[in-house]
């Protein structure tokens, strides 16, 4: 009963903020990028947690095309599974978090947990583009994150 954490990161932020999450959630969780995540690996998962980057106002890329090549093999296959959401973000986040709500309604997956958006507040195109260190406190939110998901599918909670 495996949590995929499926990431995709540009700047290291969301990179190490899955990393946090599959930490907390211990040997139960699987950390896959987005690029490899396929059809079958999550089928095999009994829960998700998304863990991307804002970019443009939505997920990035590299997380919608895994979307894209997962979305048909998996309908009415994944429907009551438990998933959640990690967003970094230069100011806001709720579009991406937003983005991966709409999509996922599809699959009929249940939000198990509040979105988590660690807000960067960077402007420029220096900033955006830069690698990002992330705080002691958003790694422990994100750890934490992951280690509620991971014990409320081994209780049965989700």
């Amino acid at each position: 009963m495996n949590l995929a954490i499926v990431w995709h990161s540009r700047t290291g932020a969301s990179q190490a903020m899955a990393a946090a999450a599959c930490v907390g959630a211990g040997e139960s969780a699987l950390l896959v990028h987005a690029g490899e995540a396929t059809p079958e690996l999550l089928l095999d998962c009994a829960g998700y947690l998304f863990v991307c980057p804002e970019n443009l106002g939505g997920v990035t890329g590299m997380m919608k095309e895994m979307f894209d090549r997962c979305y048909y093999p998996l309908l009415g296959r994944v429907e009551g599974r438990p998933y959640a959401t990690i967003i970094a973000a230069g100011s806001d986040g709720r579009g991406a978090q937003a983005q991966i709500d709409r999509i996922v309604t599809g699959w009929r997956l249940k939000r198990v947990a509040e979105s988590l958006i660690a807000n960067f507040n960077v402007q420029t195109p220096e900033a955006i583009l830069a690698e990002k260190t992330v705080t002691d406190k958003v790694l422990e939110e994100c750890g934490n994150l992951g280690a509620s998901i991971g014990e409320g599918m081994k209780l049965g909670i989700f």
